[in-house]
């Protein structure tokens, strides 16, 4: 089954992203070599996709895993929450419909 996994960002992250980005993309990476990841982004905290040094509010992965409970332990081991990036992070089941 599919798990959003919802992260709001600290204030001022973009800092602590860049430390860890190359770790946090290596594992989505892993996810899209097992085929399990349907998406995964940043929110820009600003209405572009580039919005340069005002950074970005959280950020949305959504990928198959076997039960909520991995999803969140997944989640949980990510770099960006080891750095600090993260304030929030919620996980739900997620039911894809469209397209």
């Amino acid at each position: 089954m599919y798990y959003a996994i919802l992260c709001e960002d600290v204030d001022n992250s973009l800092p602590l992203r860049k430390t860890a980005r190359e770790a946090h993309l290596a594992r989505l990476h892993e996810l899209v070599q097992a085929g399990r990841l349907l998406v995964a982004g940043p929110h820009p905290a600003l209405d572009t996709e580039e919005p340069g040094e005002a950074g970005f509010t959280g950020s949305l992965i959504v990928a198959e895993f076997d039960s909520l409970e991995a999803a969140t332990a997944w989640a949980d081991a990510d770099p960006y929450v080891d750095a600090g990036v993260f304030s929030k992070v919620v996980v739900k089941p997620y039911k894809k419909v469209l397209p």
